[in-house]
């Protein structure tokens, strides 16, 4: 099915694409939370190295009141990954006694503003940040401590970060492509099968209705080739009227079943008492019967109230007594039985006829399907016991159908009223 094979890869790949979507629009999200997370990180640890600076000068003051004590306390001051720097009130480095122009710069904004924080570009994309902060010393001068930091660091966590990100996602889709691919074979079975039972159904119908078109024709040909004659005229029509009543009733079934699968059909349910259904039921296939020399007897009889459509509940009766009727020789017998009990209410249609085979059981109540038995001892489309199992199925009611060679044994059980 090359249509259905194009639908199942367009729909794989909506869903990778909405994936994908989803994914990229989570992970910059993710990405500017992570990013600006680093950021505050990458600061506060400046803070805490400053904070350091000024902690290592203040108790070097106590411990030596000369400039080259604090400046060796901070010289000697060591924190990974960090440039340390001390300087004066003025932002004139102390130690070490040089500092690039931009972090005295730094230094001086800080010395006037008590803080400072500046990001400086350098040659092969890298990019630093220093952060500068006044503070007093316990002898009353003024400094400024700074603490600077290589950018790139953050960058390549970053990196990592993305290169992480990016490799689950790859596997992500990977794996929703092949998942989703799977669960598109599978919404897309129902599809299929569906598809495939239309086209059998249209293949079914066109070869059931093609048979009596083909007679009628035919009929209608001879009968118009022959010279006129009353009798032979009474012939033809009362054949050509077999066959359109035939055809009738193929194309009525035909739309039972198209109303059905539609939705189209108005039940009307109501409370009903399944042997009054059921004696109707009988009295119109009573005359079948008759005609085709089966006994049609009635056995137990109790009174059944179900919720249905009678003159649905009616038509499901009468398929089965007439597939009965029809199957079963002349001479044989078809038993009816109406119970109640076990909160369900049963009919149970018993007859003498050739049996069904057990390998074409399961498919009885596929549309079209007659077993070769069926096909040389009764005429029909095939479509009775289907339009039965609907009816069956829209009461909640279940047809168990036992068979063998002495006959068949078919029970409905309607469930019970509350």
């Amino acid at each position: 099915m090359p249509s259905l094979d194009r639908l199942r890869v367009r729909l794989t790949l909506w869903y990778a694409g909405v994936l994908t979507v989803i994914l990229v629009l989570l992970g910059a999200g993710i990405f500017v939370a992570i990013r600006h997370q680093m950021a505050r990180h990458l600061d506060a640890s400046l803070k805490a190295a400053t904070a350091a600076v000024m902690q290592a000068t203040l108790i070097r003051e106590v411990e030596r009141t000369q400039t080259r004590g604090v400046a060796d306390a901070v010289a000697e001051l060591h924190i990974p990954d960090r440039a340390l720097y001390l300087f004066d009130a003025d932002g004139r480095p102390v130690v070490p006694s040089q500092a690039d122009g931009w972090i005295e710069a730094a230094a001086r904004l800080a010395a006037h503003s008590g803080a400072a924080d500046m990001n400086r570009d350098a040659s092969g994309d890298r990019e630093f940040r220093v952060h500068a902060e006044r503070f007093t010393g316990g002898m009353g001068a003024v400094y400024v401590a700074a603490a600077v930091a290589d950018r790139m660091e953050l960058e390549e966590e970053y990196t990592t970060l993305i290169a992480t990100f990016a490799a689950a996602a790859l596997a992500a889709l990977l794996l929703v492509a092949g998942a989703g691919y799977l669960l598109v074979r599978q919404a897309t079975a129902p599809v299929e099968q569906s598809m495939e039972q239309m086209r059998r159904f249209m293949a079914d119908a066109a070869h059931e209705l093609r048979t009596p078109v083909t007679i009628l024709r035919t009929r209608a040909e001879l009968a118009l080739a022959q010279p006129r004659d009353a009798p032979g005229d009474t012939a033809a029509f009362q054949a050509i009227e077999r066959e359109a009543d035939r055809l009738g009733g193929i194309v009525g079934d035909l739309l039972t079943l198209a109303r059905a699968d539609a939705d189209e059909r108005k039940v009307v349910r109501g409370s009903l008492y399944l042997d009054d259904v059921v004696s109707q039921a009988v009295a119109a296939a009573r005359a079948l019967a008759e005609r085709k020399g089966v006994a049609l007897v009635v056995g137990s009889f109790e009174e059944a109230q179900i919720m249905g459509d009678a003159g649905l509940v009616e038509r499901l009766v009468l398929i089965v007594l007439d597939n009965a009727i029809k199957y079963t020789p002349a001479g044989g017998r078809v038993r009816l039985d109406v119970t109640s009990g076990d909160g369900r209410r049963s009919v149970i249609i018993t007859d003498s006829g050739i049996g069904i085979p057990a390998d074409q059981l399961p498919r009885i109540f596929e549309r079209f399907y007659r077993g070769e038995s069926a096909r040389s001892h009764a005429e029909g489309a095939g479509l009775g016991l289907p339009i039965a199992r609907w009816i069956a199925d829209l009461h909640g009611a279940r047809i168990a159908v036992a068979s063998d060679a002495t006959g068949t044994r078919v029970q409905i059980d309607f469930p019970a009223t509350v």
